[in-house]
This record gives structure tokens, C-alpha cells and sequence, in this order.
């Protein structure tokens, strides 16, 4: 794969910059460039002959030698950022996760932090690649894969987390967009439930390595398009009106932000329980077994990109309100957030309750992003006003505030990604995991830490420089899915049951004192 570099010369070509794709030249010892750079220049000819022979307009024999050196000098910096991290993650969990707030880990970036970072955006990348986004299937609007192959499809077997519920909202939401049906009306998996994201754990290994239990929830965000944000309804309501438990009557959220998450569907199998519900059950269940039963120290991360980041948001500041992270024996579960190009979610106060209950929160964006402008362009935390304003403006029903601690990354640092003026671009997930392996601090050198194939850009995107040779918005499945039958037929194949609810899901809310308007079924 060609990847971007100054040097034309078709000896200097041979050079790559990114690690994976290293030529037979490029693995010599580094007495070998000397050597070269001294035959290059004992030999003038001889690279003179070669260059003229395939470009008119070629460099001097001085420029070929100095673009040799700065190539050896990018890839020094290359081996040296790309060291393994001595740190174990065991050991500094609670640092990573935020416990003082980032201080001293963002700029320069410590490459645990990115390496962390990169891993949870990769949870919420997984719902993307898990989504059946074709208007042809059945199967729309569902979870491609099952629950309990989920990570082995996705070629994350060994990421060591097993996935314990998927999560389901119902299409009443007021930012329809969002969802996607067949186009048949007949036959389909359902009429009225979207799959939004799924619950994950940690298991025995990887608790080990980690240094504690993990619970993950992650959330699906928008597909690619952006047209839901002309949607919002940009309407705050208290948190107090849809039951969680807040002592604050001021305390708001996006009206839409909302409905997603508490709406439900009793005629519907799979959103008869509303997102609320099925996280705070799950997330309760798993902390009463390895926290309380098995007496292990818990974190809960919630992650999520773009619509899915206000839904992390939302979740992670029920979860503590309700107070589901609490044990018996005094310990509280570990809550942070790990956000992607999130908007704004609810108002100052919703800010302030945030901050209140302990909750960590890492925000990561694309300046040139619009989502986490919105909603509130006109009145949020950015905007600066006088005192005595400012308490007038707060409780105006549009006044929105980010909460957490902000990573700004820019696209144009990339060498790797077009100038283009597509927002979708600017506001593709696995274009900010590449702007994150390469981050190292403002105005410092984008160089990639970890050497992530540049190539996952496309696989839903037009985004890379055309000179890779990677098409755009690659990912696909085999012939969309079909499969031919002995008798010679192309049909769609039927899936295995799809997971809806745990049995024991109304026990749950039973127990949360969540099941007052609900009848058990």
C-alpha cells in the first residue's frame, strides 16, 4: 500500500512509513542507510540514470540523500513510539479511567491513555459493523451476528470480554433517522425494535490483566449520514418526569435523548422493556455477582459514538443516580465515559449532578466536527456571559453544556486522509481512532503509535488519499448476504433465534422498584 510521503524517487518509494507494510529495504539493519547514502553518493550515475529513465522532472542526487535521511529519521520515531508500553493496566486502571481527571495524561498524550482509548472506541465501532443496515433484509435493523459469537465474528475473539445482553430500543423515537427497516413489511425480524448496542464483561483472563472486573456498555450511534440532527428537538425536560430518582428538578435532558432511552413497546418482543430497563437490570446483575458474590473490584465503561456518545452519557449518569453501583460491603462500581463526536446532552445542572455523583467522563472530537456543537449553538458552556446571564440563561429550555474533560484531535494534522468536505467524514468513528493513534499532543508530529491499518478509514467512508489504493466504504458482506441453495437458488439465509430479553429481567426491575407499570409476562 502506498502511504503518504514527500519522497518520489523510486528508491526512497520502497520506504514505507507505516509499520505493517515495511519493505525488504526498509527491515535492513541502520548501518545499511549509510552504506547507501555513501554508495549513492560515490556512484552519482548510477541513481542519476535511473531516475531520468522513469521521471523527467526527478531530484538531485543531494535531495535523494536527504529524503533518505529524513525517512530514517520518521521511522526511528516510529520504533520509539511504538515500544511496547511497560506499564501494566493492572496498575494504573483508576489513572486511565480518570480519576484525576486526565491531569498531565492529555498533552503530551500517555500512550496507555491512547492505547485505552483506541480499545473502548473499537466497543462502539463493533456495533457499527455488527448492524444490518440493508433495507433488503429481513434482518434489518438487527444485530448481524449472535449474541454469544458476537466478538468472533467481528475478528475481536480475543479481546477478552464476552457479551452478556444486546440492547434494543423501540422506533416510537422521536428522531426516526436513527432507525432502519426493510423495505418488505412481511416477514421481518420486526416492525418496531432497533438493535442500539450491547452489554459486555470481561472474563477471568482479562480481569487479571486489567486489574478489576469490566463492564461495558456500548452504545450504536448514527450510520453515517447526519440528517438526525435537523431532528433534534432541542427541547430540555427534567430527568425527575421519565422516574430517575434525582433530587434536582432542574436537572434536564435532550427531550429526544430521552424517549431513546426510556421508550417501550409491550407489543413489541424485543423493546417491551425500554433501554433504561434493560441496562440498569444487566449492569445490576453483573455487579451483584462479581462485586458482592465473588467480592472483585468493578468498573463500569460506557462508550459510544455520536448518537450512541449522548446515549453513554445519559446511561452512565442513570446508573450512578439510581445508585445500582453501590455493594453491600461499602464499595461503589467505577463509572467513566469514554465519548465519541458526542453532542451535547443535557443543561448545566445536568453538568453539575454529573460531576456531583463521581462520574468520569472523556470526550473525543473532531474540531472540525459539527455534531458536538449541538444541540445549544447559541447558549452552552462556551459561551461567556455575565454572571447574573448566565443564571437567566440556564433554565431557558435550550441551554445546553458538555460535560467531561475534552480531547480535540484535527484531521488536517493527518497526512493519510483528503481534503474533502464531507462532515460525515469528519465525523467517522474509525477516523477518530486513526487521529487518536496518531495524536501526541497539540502541534506535535502525527506519527502512528500503534501502526492501526490506516485502510479501516474506508470501510465506511471516502476518506483516505487516493494514492493507497483503498476503495471507499469496502466493508460488505459476502454477495450482501445471499447464499445459493443445492437446487442452484440465491436466497437469503435465516439466522439463528434472535436473543431478546433475560428471563429473570422483571425479577431485576423488580428489585430496582422499576416494575410499578409493568405486568409480569
Amino acid at each position: 500500500m502506498a502511504l503518504p510521503h514527500p519522497i518520489k524517487s523510486p528508491i526512497s518509494s520502497s520506504l514505507s512509513l507505516f509499520p505493517p507494510a515495511k519493505s525488504s529495504l526498509s527491515k535492513q539493519p541502520h548501518f545499511f542507510r549509510p552504506l547507501l547514502k555513501t554508495y549513492l553518493c560515490s556512484n552519482p550515475t548510477l541513481p542519476h540514470r535511473e531516475l531520468h529513465s522513469t521521471n523527467n522532472n526527478s531530484s538531485s542526487l543531494s535531495s535523494i540523500v536527504n529524503n533518505l535521511q529524513e525517512e530514517e529519521e520518521q521511522e526511528e520515531e516510529e520504533e520509539e513510539f511504538n515500544k511496547p508500553i511497560e506499564q501494566l493496566v493492572a496498575g494504573r486502571w483508576r489513572e486511565i479511567h480518570g480519576h484525576d481527571n486526565w491531569a498531565g495524561l492529555l498533552d503530551p498524550i500517555d500512550p496507555l491513555l491512547r492505547s485505552e482509548l483506541i480499545r473502548y472506541g473499537e466497543f462502539a465501532q463493533a456495533c457499527y459493523d455488527a448492524f444490518d443496515y440493508d433495507p433488503f433484509s429481513r434482518y434489518c435493523g438487527s444485530c448481524k451476528y449472535y449474541r454469544r459469537h458476537f466478538f468472533e465474528s467481528l475478528g475481536m475473539a480475543s479481546n477478552g470480554y464476552e457479551v452478556t445482553r444486546y440492547l434494543y430500543a423501540t422506533s416510537n423515537f422521536k428522531i426516526p433517522k436513527f432507525f432502519r427497516q426493510s423495505v418488505s413489511d412481511e416477514q421481518v425480524w420486526s416492525q418496531r425494535a432497533n438493535w442500539i448496542g450491547y452489554i459486555a464483561v470481561s472474563n477471568d483472563a482479562e480481569t487479571v490483566r486489567l486489574g478489576r472486573r469490566d463492564i461495558v456498555v456500548a452504545w450504536r450511534g448514527t450510520v453515517t449520514r447526519l440528517e438526525w440532527i435537523a431532528d433534534l428537538m432541542d427541547y430540555l425536560r427534567p430527568v425527575s418526569e421519565e422516574g430517575i430518582p434525582c433530587p434536582d428538578p432542574t436537572v434536564k435532558i435532550e427531550s429526544g435523548f430521552m424517549d431513546l432511552y426510556t421508550d417501550k413497546d409491550p407489543n413489541c418482543r424485543f423493546c417491551k422493556y425500554s433501554a433504561r430497563e434493560q441496562v440498569l437490570t444487566e449492569v445490576r446483575k453483573l455487579v451483584e455477582l462479581y462485586g458482592e458474590q465473588k467480592g472483585e473490584e468493578i468498573s463500569i465503561t460506557v462508550t459510544g459514538h455520536s448518537l450512541g456518545s449522548a446515549l453513554a452519557k445519559l446511561s452512565a449518569y442513570d446508573i450512578a443516580e439510581i445508585g445500582i453501583t453501590e455493594m453491600k460491603d461499602g464499595k461503589k462500581a467505577w463509572v467513566s465515559v469514554i465519548s465519541f463526536a458526542g453532542p451535547r446532552v443535557g443543561n448545566g445542572q445536568f453538568k453539575e449532578r454529573f460531576e456531583h455523583l463521581g462520574i468520569k467522563a472523556i470526550r473525543i472530537f473532531n474540531v472540525h466536527d459539527v455534531v458536538p456543537k449541538v444541540p445549544g449553538m447559541f447558549l452552552n458552556e462556551s459561551v461567556k456571559l455575565h454572571q447574573l446571564l448566565r443564571k437567566w440563561a440556564e433554565v431557558l429550555p435550550w441551554s445546553y453544556s458538555h460535560v467531561g474533560v475534552e480531547l480535540v484531535l484535527d484531521h488536517k494534522r493527518s497526512p493519510f486522509l483528503k481534503e474533502t468536505n464531507d462532515p460525515a467524514n469528519f465525523h467517522n468513528l474509525e477516523a477518530h481512532l486513526h487521529l487518536l493513534d496518531g495524536y501526541h499532543g497539540k502541534g506535535k508530529r502525527f506519527v502512528l503509535a500503534s501502526g492501526r491499518d490506516p485502510a479501516l478509514i474506508n470501510k465506511a467512508a471516502d476518506f483516505l488519499k487516493t494514492h493507497h489504493m483503498v476503495p471507499p466504504f469496502w466493508r460488505q458482506d459476502e454477495n450482501k448476504g445471499m447464499i445459493r441453495t443445492p437446487d442452484g437458488r440465491w436466497v437469503q439465509p435465516d439466522r439463528q433465534k434472535l436473543d431478546d430479553h433475560p428471563a429473570d429481567t422483571h425479577h431485576h426491575l423488580d428489585r430496582l422498584g422499576l416494575a410499578h407499570d409493568y405486568q409480569s409476562s
